[in-house]
């Protein structure tokens, strides 16, 4: 039986990429075993497979709780990924030996479940390990999937780094070389002498040398935890068995390619298969499926949580396929910077490049490098073509270092029902997923258009938020433009996983989710603004289930504020649904039902309140007038208006409200300029507090300056009450007053100052009403309805 031939590698690591297959080739083993899940094996045959784009993660998952998942990443520079297509190529028998995810996601259950029975314990909770074990999966999926956490504690079987395999307070075991070497670092040390490198074929046998003495120094002891030693062993005690099991087929040749840690406990083990075999006995185990999902370069970086992570993803995919192009490093990245620079209009000649060039070479011989590395191109850039400013090149970090790539695979991967659905959707509609952030303006009047924005909308109900709406540009709930910043992210692939759960189909799922949420949500905001957002996501089934739910909540509920905040989004759908071509008007009598409750309820809500409260209710208050605005229903109009009038009029409400009320009264002609002055002048009168009357004159200008210019009236009495304040009430009011006037915009306040040096006498010029003829304002009607596509 012959003895394996080991390779101990870094996880995405150019340079052992290319050492390893140059000793492949000189090898040419009959069997390769890696470092991975077993449950990937029958999808190792894709990765030579034409549409397989680099980077790419196998995704392993439970599917009846898809809380629980795993991604192992790869890169075309990753040494795993170069092993497996050499030995598909080569048509030699390929397999991953690390631990079956099946085990590992299972004793991650485990885990989570006696976190929580300890948590419910000494938090007095009674709780059933069935319900907590579903409330954790829940919790967990969502920070599974953006966290990237690969190698979580309990997850990700590829955890082990070369550079920190296991944390602990003493260090990076690497530090020990790399400071024996001169290096502040294991990072550094071992960019440069491994990846950065040259091939070289005796490089495996020194990465084994080091790391047997390595591991035999730092000791066994020194895991982050025995939880964590424990699953060491037991993945290794897996390898073990593996490659026995190779050995006893009959190969000759075994190359045997895993994270340079472990070779201390597979080629350094004396380890009795008798031994492997107790400790693997007795393993939990779950359902898992597999698949392969595009990756990024940003979620492969260590900057994203990844534990196997790097810090410079673009940089070493420069070094890989340099060597493959045989162009110098150093030109080639340099022109990608001048490239760059030269897309923002920043100035790069051809000679800043050959100084940089020159610059970048000197360092690196200085350093006693072979070549220049990201440090010496980097100090080259700053130096030459940027005349020492670091600010210009941060974008070199994104672009280049990290990089913006986002891999593919074939149309043929296993993939789930709704996973096909919204593939299938993107492809028709020609919205292809990338990783870079990206502008659409949406021209809601074109059929694929509209078709774009139910599809955005409905992958936000199941929280899958490939495009978010801008708050600026030409966006509006009120024309026909919609304007996303979309990018997509690797971890949607799981969460479209997760939601396959709701339907097979996109429009099923986000139906079954919305009506989901609508029972379970405890707002009348919330199931408003669900209405909504099943609107704009044309799911008619959805709107009708959650309107109902909506009106349920609403006739059993006594609290305004939640009817106030439940106003704003029903009545923009009742105002634009036609404009976005929804059915809005099975809402309108839900609207118009809540709006007299909340009328109702108004007056009783301001009063015994403190400042805090009030200034949280103004805005509520404001924004629900607004949408009885945007309702012009009369009957609704008229019961609102008589709330505001109770609540102007109302002794116990508290006086910013009061204020409010009068000024929206004021604004709608509801109150003539004499009952406003007479409230005025009670409220700002000598006997008035004058921390209060401050609050209601807040209030009453509600951040708008317009009355006070054109109202002599109003002017005067402001002007009475701040005069009549003796110095001790002055100081008082000031900063009030002060922060009253502080909302006013800038010409307001030069309106107002010179107004003010004009003597309190001199009366506002009056702007008298304009007289409109009826008859010539009619006239581009019919051309404004064409343009806004209304219905006469």
């Amino acid at each position: 039986m012959s003895d394996p031939h080991y390779f101990g590698v870094r996880h995405h690591g150019p340079g052992c990429a290319r050492s390893l297959v140059r000793a492949f080739e000189a090898l040419q083993p009959d069997c390769v075993l890696i470092e991975g899940p077993p449950e990937g094996d029958s999808l190792l045959p894709l990765v030579v497979h034409a549409g397989m784009q680099p980077p790419v993660a196998l995704l392993s998952h439970a599917p009846d709780d898809t809380g629980l998942a795993v991604y192992h990443p790869f890169a075309v520079f990753s040494p795993e990924w170069q092993a497996a297509q050499w030995a598909e190529n080569a048509q030699v028998p390929v397999r991953f030996i690390d631990l079956p995810v099946a085990h590992g996601l299972a004793l991650e259950k485990a885990r989570r479940e006696t976190l929580q029975a300890e948590d419910a314990e000494a938090s007095g909770v009674g709780e059933t390990p069935e319900a907590t074990t579903q409330t954790t999966a829940a919790d967990n999926t969502t920070d599974s999937a953006a966290d990237i956490a690969a190698d979580d504690t309990s997850a990700d079987t590829s955890a082990d780094t070369t550079e920190a395999p296991h944390p602990s307070p003493d260090g990076d075991p690497l530090t020990w070389l790399a400071q024996a070497a001169g290096y502040a670092d294991g990072e550094a040390w071992w960019n440069h002498m491994v990846e950065e490198r040259g091939d070289g074929e005796e490089l495996f046998a020194a990465i084994a040398e080091a790391m047997l003495a390595l591991r035999a120094e730092w000791g066994e002891e020194r895991h982050r935890s025995p939880e964590h030693a424990r699953r060491e062993a037991l993945r290794e005690a897996h390898m073990r068995q593996c490659i026995r099991a190779a050995q006893k087929e009959g190969f000759e040749r075994i190359a045997v390619v895993c994270g340079a840690w472990h070779l201390g406990g597979l080629q350094g083990s004396k380890t009795t298969a008798k031994a492997d075999q107790a400790l693997l006995k007795g393993l939990p185990k779950l359902k898992v499926q597999s698949t392969w999902v595009p990756w990024t370069y940003r979620h492969l970086a260590s900057a994203s949580g990844y534990g196997a992570g790097i810090d410079a993803p673009g940089w070493y995919e420069h070094l890989w396929l340099s060597h493959e192009s045989r162009q110098p490093r150093a030109v080639g990245w340099l022109a990608r910077v001048a490239r760059l620079m030269r897309e923002r209009d920043l100035d790069c000649s051809s000679a800043h490049l050959i100084e940089a060039t020159r610059l970048a070479d000197a360092l690196a011989a200085l350093r006693q490098r072979p070549a220049p590395g990201l440090e010496e191109l980097h100090e080259a850039s700053r130096t030459v073509l940027t005349m020492g400013d670091e600010s210009v090149l941060r974008f070199i970090e994104d672009a280049l270092v990290i990089g913006d790539r986002l891999g593919a695979v074939p149309p043929d991967v296993p993939t789930v029902p709704l996973q096909r659905d919204v593939e299938q959707a993107q492809k028709s509609l020609r919205l292809k997923p990338e990783a870079t952030h990206k502008t659409l303006d949406l021209d809601l009047r074109s059929a694929n258009d509209l078709a774009r924005s139910h599809l955005l909308h409905r992958l936000n109900l199941l929280d899958v938020p490939w495009g978010t709406l801008a708050k600026v540009g030409r966006s509006s709930r009120g024309t026909f433009h919609e304007v996303w910043n979309l990018q997509w992210q690797p971890e949607f692939v799981l969460r479209l996983i997760e939601a396959s759960q709701w339907g097979q189909t996109l429009a099923q799922a986000a139906t079954a989710r919305a009506i989901d949420h609508s029972q379970r949500a405890d707002h009348l905001a919330e199931l408003s603004q669900l209405v909504d957002r099943v609107l704009l996501a044309d799911l008619a089934p959805a709107v009708a289930a959650v309107t109902q739910a909506l009106e349920g909540r609403a006739a059993l509920t006594g609290d305004a504020l939640q009817l106030l905040a439940a106003l704003p989004p029903l009545s923009n759908v009742f105002r634009y649904g036609n404009v976005r071509q929804t059915d809005a008007a099975q809402v309108g009598h839900v609207l118009d039902s809540l709006i007299v409750r909340a009328a109702i309820s108004l007056p009783l809500a301001c009063s015994a309140l403190d400042d805090d409260a009030a200034e949280a209710l103004r805005e509520k208050l404001l924004a629900a007038h607004a949408a009885v605005g945007l309702r012009q229903g009369a009957e609704q109009t008229e019961a609102w208006q008589r709330a505001l009038v109770q609540l102007a009029r109302q002794t116990s409400a508290h006086e910013l409200l009061q204020g409010v009320a009068v000024r929206l009264l004021l604004d709608e002609g509801a109150w003539s300029a004499d009952e406003v002055a007479s409230a005025l002048s009670l409220h700002l009168s000598a006997g008035a507090e004058p921390a209060r009357a401050a609050a209601w004159l807040d209030g009453f200008l509600n951040r708008n300056a317009v009355v006070l210019l054109h109202d002599a009236q109003v002017w005067r009495l402001v002007d009475q009450w701040l005069a009549g304040l003796n110095e001790e009430h002055f100081v008082r009011v000031l900063p009030l007053v002060r922060r009253t006037f502080s909302a006013f915009g800038p010409s307001e306040r030069r309106d107002l100052a010179q107004r003010a040096s004009q003597g309190a006498r001199a009366a506002p010029t009056a702007t008298a009403r304009p007289t409109w003829d009826e008859a010539h304002a009619a006239l581009p009607i019919p051309l404004l309805r064409d343009i806004l596509g209304l219905t006469a």
